[in-house]
C-alpha cells in the first residue's frame, strides 16, 4: 500500500523506524506491545497498519481503541481524519454528551475511541456491541491503570470474545502486564532511548529560590531563558491558578490547563499554544502524555514530579525528534532533588531583576463558523488573504473545528486585518470574527 497522500497530509516524507517495523509486525503478529517515547508517533504507527484489516461492507464496530483521556480520544479522531479514508470513527468519553454519542453510534462506526469509563457505560446500556470486535488497542495503558480503570477495563475486555489482535501501547517499559489484557507471548518493540541518547537532547538544570517565594524565582527563570515555548508543571490545579494570577499581575500571555476546565476551554488553549499565540502553558502532569503538543523548548518543575513515571512524561514533552530542550527543577530552600534524578545537573542562576518574556510573534482570531457550517480551511485562508490584505508568511496555523475556527496571524498585523475582515462574509454569510 502506497502511503504517499497519507504522509503528505502529515506534512512527513517518511515513516520513522518505529512505524515501519508496525507496519510490518501488525500484518503478521497477533499480541503486539508498543513502548515508544510521548511525541514519537505511536498513533499513526498503530493506525496506518489497521487500513487494510477494515471492511467497508461491515456494518459493526471492528476496532476499539481504550484511551485514558479524553484529549487522547480526541487526538486519535484528529489522526484518523487526517488519514483519509471512507471509514467512520466516533469518540466517547466522559463529560461528552450521553445522547449524542448514543445517536452516533447507532450507526455502528468502523473504529470507536474512548475511555474505558465511557465505554463500559455504553456496554452496559446496550449502545454498542463489541461481539465481532476484531482489533483491541489499549493506548497508554499505564496510564490508565494510574487512572484507576482497571474495573472498566476488565468488564470491557470480558465482552471482547472474537478479538484477533491485541496492541498494547506505552511510553514507559511495563514491569508487568495484567492477565486479563490478554497479550500474553506477545511480540515486544521497545523504542524507549538509550540513557547516552536522552542525556544528548535533553539538557537538565536545577534553579534555587530564594527561600519560599517560587512564584518570583519562576518570574526570574521565565524572563531568563525568554523560551518560544515553555510548559510549566504542576502537581495540583490550585497551583496552576496561582501561577496564571501572577502572570497575570505582570501582564504576560500565557494559557492554564487542567481538569478543571471545560473541553471547549481545554482545547481553545491547546490551539493557542500550538499555533505560537502563547509561548507559556501552565499545567497539571494532565498535559505531560497524550496529547498533540508540538516540539516544546523549556520543561520548568515548578512542583516536583511524585515518581520516575511522572518526570520521564513530563521530560519527554521537550528534546523529541532530535531537537534540544532543557528541562528545569525549580527548588525552594527547604527542597532536594528527588532520589530518581540521574547525576548532578547544572545549576542556573538566576538574574536579580525580572525581565518580561518577549510577547509570542502571532496572535489568534476567532471566527464564529466551522466544519459543521460547511466552512473549510481553503474558504478561511481564501478571505483572510485577499480581504485582511496579508501577505502568506503572515498566516501561521489555521484549525478548522465543528462550529468554529482559529487563526493565527502574525502579532505586528493582527489588529489591522481583524478590522478589515470585522464585516466580512464566508460564502455570503455574515459570520463573527473578533479575538481568539
Amino acid at each position: 500500500m502506497d502511503h504517499t497522500p497519507i504522509l503528505t497530509r502529515f506534512g512527513i516524507t517518511a515513516l520513522n523506524d518505529m512505524q515501519n517495523k508496525m507496519l510490518e509486525k501488525v500484518a503478521s503478529s497477533d499480541n503486539i506491545v508498543l513502548i515508544s517515547p510521548t511525541g514519537s508517533g505511536k498513533t499513526l504507527g498503530y493506525l496506518l497498519p489497521l487500513l487494510p484489516l477494515l471492511k467497508e461492507a461491515n456494518n459493526a464496530i471492528q476496532v476499539m481503541i481504550l484511551v485514558p483521556s479524553r484529549e487522547l480520544a480526541l487526538q486519535i479522531e484528529k489522526v484518523f481524519r487526517q488519514i483519509g479514508t471512507s471509514h467512520k470513527i466516533s469518540c466517547c468519553y466522559g463529560g461528552h454528551s450521553m445522547r449524542i454519542e448514543k445517536n452516533n453510534l447507532q450507526d455502528p462506526p468502523a473504529v470507536l475511541a474512548g475511555t474505558p469509563g465511557r465505554i463500559s457505560d455504553h456496554l452496559r446500556r446496550g449502545n454498542i456491541r463489541i461481539d465481532n470486535l476484531q482489533v483491541l488497542i489499549l493506548d497508554e495503558f499505564d496510564k490508565s491503570l494510574e487512572m484507576g480503570f482497571q474495573e472498566d477495563m476488565k468488564f470491557i475486555l470480558q465482552q471482547c470474545k472474537n478479538v484477533k489482535k491485541r496492541i498494547l501501547t506505552s511510553a514507559t517499559t511495563l514491569k508487568e502486564i495484567p492477565e486479563f489484557a490478554g497479550v500474553q507471548n506477545s511480540e515486544v518493540l521497545n523504542y524507549t532511548r538509550g540513557k547516552e541518547e536522552s542525556k544528548s537532547l535533553l539538557k537538565v538544570k536545577v534553579v534555587h529560590a530564594k527561600g519560599q517565594d517560587k512564584l518570583h524565582a519562576l518570574m526570574l527563570l521565565l524572563g531568563s531563558i525568554n523560551a518560544a515555548s515553555t510548559l510549566v508543571f504542576c502537581n495540583h490545579r490550585e497551583a496552576v491558578n496561582r501561577i496564571s494570577d501572577h502572570l497575570r499581575g505582570y501582564k504576560i500571555d500565557h494559557g492554564v490547563y487542567h481538569g478543571g476546565l471545560e473541553q471547549p476551554d481545554r482545547e481553545k488553549v491547546m490551539i493557542k499554544f500550538r499555533n505560537g499565540s502563547i509561548k507559556i502553558l501552565v499545567t497539571t502532569d494532565l498535559a505531560s502524555r497524550g496529547l498533540d503538543i508540538p516540539e516544546v523548548d523549556a520543561i520548568i518543575h515548578y512542583q516536583l514530579p511524585a515518581t520516575s513515571e511522572v518526570m520521564i512524561h513530563r521530560n519527554g514533552r521537550t528534546a523529541r525528534m532530535n531537537m534540544p530542550g532543557t528541562a528545569y527543577f525549580l527548588l525552594a530552600e527547604d527542597e532536594y532533588l528527588p532520589d530518581f534524578v540521574k547525576g548532578v545537573p547544572d545549576e542556573l542562576r538566576l538574574p536579580e531583576k525580572v525581565v518580561i518574556p518577549k510577547p509570542a510573534l502571532w496572535k489568534t482570531m476567532y471566527i464564529g463558523a466551522g466544519k459543521k457550517d460547511k466552512i473549510n480551511k481553503t474558504d478561511i485562508v481564501g478571505m483572510i488573504l485577499q480581504k485582511g490584505a496579508l501577505q502568506k508568511e503572515e498566516l501561521g496555523k489555521v484549525d478548522v473545528l465543528d462550529h468554529s475556527s482559529y487563526v493565527a496571524i502574525k502579532a505586528s498585523r493582527f489588529q489591522k486585518t481583524l478590522a478589515l475582515l470585522k464585516e466580512e462574509k464566508i460564502k455570503n454569510k455574515k459570520i463573527k470574527i473578533g479575538v481568539g
